[in-house]
């Protein structure tokens, strides 16, 4: 990184509050730490506990715990996770929800030498333990509820529990944080290794280290979260968003209120509750907060909301705009993936001027978009779309990588930018269908249909014909009103080209959704998913 992006870089951080004068001896506090720990969550915590020792670091159903509290915690799981044989340089699976024991056992497993393994709180126990099995952990941390999934685990597998609703047998976080520290700097930074949503197939592991300030920077820079506010994280810790919102809070001394369960009403009552200026979203969850009834949602005071920040699945032009219409000017989507981490950031401005916009490039980003043969489209033509940032992933851990153009990564979709330098994303590149020798991406039908007045949610695949190559299917889930088969046949036929109206149309209950609120289109094309009597 050049100077010149260094200053730009530290400009942001101080316009966020994240780089501020302080005293000497927390500046060295402060400093120590960072050698210690380098860029992970024990430096962090262990940071925050010099400038902000007794200020409420965490809220959760337990109450609050300071800065202090969380440091001196994962300390003591550290040790104790060491004294039982974690090894330095090994892997520790955390199987957790969002509260206080996930940021704990994060710092704790870096402080240990180890790396974390975020597993899926969705996963079934085959799926878990193929996992497990591949990443070579040597451990698990994991709220008492998942304690099923982990009956086939092997016999030798050190257990400590995070969350429990009773007495349990095995070792809990809480207990092992008692543990007096005895801790040294370990030879290995350890990493996060993030998994894939597995929508497509098997989750694959994403290993990533922070180095430096310029991530931090580059979406400090498109979103403009201040320190010392309060921040109600809603997106699983486990998925990169809201890890990446845990890194942002540590970064800004932020108060971070954190529910096991989300609840649209429940919701609405921590913003309210702790007058929050920040709230870290998926889509599902905006449109979940949208369907209550609107005497529901005024019960609450949310005008301290400053920045509603969502990312994890694509975000409907008409979804943004509801959401503003009812909270105000607050919306920012990011676009990016779990290889990529980052890419761009679409403003409330973006959103009003261009629903459905992925947005404009962050600080340090670089987007190219290249054709099948690896050439360069033009302004306004679909590409794949190919990402430069300091945060891609180094590869899978299982071995594999993604496509590479140079220092590029391929985030995996496809996306066109408009005259003013926004990007619109049009879909997986491995969800393109071609309908009788035309390319169709399921985006544009699907954000057509959600339009419609009576349609609550919908995607489309493609399916195998003989005539066809293949045809277009629509999963349609309904609001109280009723709308038929033809007629959104007949809207898309209106608004879109021929080869793009679905030859079939399926009202479903819901669609299926991973925990992060991605649709997992492979679980459409069961026999199973439609409604009795829906279809053509």
């Amino acid at each position: 990184m050049g100077i010149s992006s260094q200053l730009t870089a530290i400009r942001v951080l101080a316009g966020a509050g994240a780089a501020r004068p302080s005293r000497p001896d927390r500046l060295l506090g402060m400093g120590l730490a960072l050698m210690r720990w380098g860029f992970t969550p024990a430096a962090g915590w262990a940071a925050g506990a010099v400038r902000y020792p007794h200020e409420a670091a965490i809220i959760d159903e337990l109450g609050a715990m300071t800065f202090l509290e969380i440091d001196q915690a994962s300390s003591g799981v550290a040790t104790a996770l060491t004294e039982r044989g974690v090894r330095d340089g090994g892997s520790i699976g955390l199987l957790m929800r969002n509260s206080r024991w996930m940021p704990i056992a994060l710092s704790a497993v870096a402080k240990a030498g180890a790396d974390a393994v975020l597993l899926n709180t969705g996963f079934g126990a085959e799926q878990l333990g193929d996992v497990m099995q591949r990443e070579g952990i040597q451990a698990v941390i994991y709220d008492e509820e998942f304690d099923p999934l982990l009956a086939e685990a092997p016999a030798d597998l050190l257990r400590v529990v995070g969350w429990s609703d009773g007495e349990v047998e095995l070792p809990t976080v809480a207990e092992l944080a008692d543990t007096p520290p005895r801790l040294t700097r370990p030879a290995h930074r350890g990493r996060q290794v993030i998994l894939t949503s597995g929508t497509t197939g098997t989750p694959k592991g994403a290993s990533r280290s922070v180095e430096g300030i310029e991530p931090a920077a580059a979406f400090l820079s498109g979103i403009p979260l201040r320190a010392r506010e309060t921040t109600v994280i809603a997106a699983p810790l486990f998925h990169a968003w809201g890890l990446a919102h845990l890194g942002l809070g540590l970064l800004l001394s932020s108060t971070l209120v954190l529910s096991r369960r989300f609840d649209p009403e429940r919701l609405l009552a921590l913003v309210d509750e702790h007058r929050a200026s920040a709230l870290v979203v998926v889509p599902v969850m905006m449109q979940r907060m949208l369907e209550l009834p609107e005497k529901v949602r005024e019960r609450y005071d949310t005008s301290s909301l400053k920045v509603v920040a969502v990312s994890g699945s694509a975000l409907p032009g008409e979804l943004s705009t509801r959401f503003m219409d009812a909270f105000g000017e607050v919306v920012h989507n990011l676009y990016g993936s779990t290889e990529v981490a980052y890419a761009t950031v679409a403003s409330p401005a973006d959103l009003r001027e261009a629903p459905g916009t992925a947005g404009r490039l962050l600080l340090g980003t670089t987007i190219t978009l290249v054709d099948p043969e690896g050439n360069e489209v033009p302004q306004g033509e679909v590409g794949r779309i190919f990402v430069g940032n300091p945060l891609l992933f180094t590869g899978y851990t299982g071995g594999e990588d993604k496509d590479r153009l140079g220092n590029l990564v391929a985030s995996g979709d496809l996306g066109r930018f408009d005259a003013q330098g926004r990007l619109f994303i049009e879909g997986r590149d491995d969800e393109m269908i071609v309908s009788g020798g035309e390319n169709v991406f399921p985006a544009e039908v699907e954000e057509l249909l959600s339009k419609h007045p009576s349609v609550r949610e919908a995607a489309v695949v493609g399916v195998e014909d003989e005539k066809m190559g293949q045809r277009l299917v629509a999963y349609v889930v309904k609001h109280a009103k009723s709308v038929s088969e033809d007629e959104l046949k007949a809207l898309v036929k209106d608004r879109l080209a021929r080869h793009k109206v679905p030859r079939e149309v399926h009202f479903i209950d819901e669609l299926p959704r991973n925990e992060t609120g991605k649709i997992v289109k492979r679980k459409l094309q069961a026999p199973d998913c439609t409604e009795s009597g829906g279809g053509s």
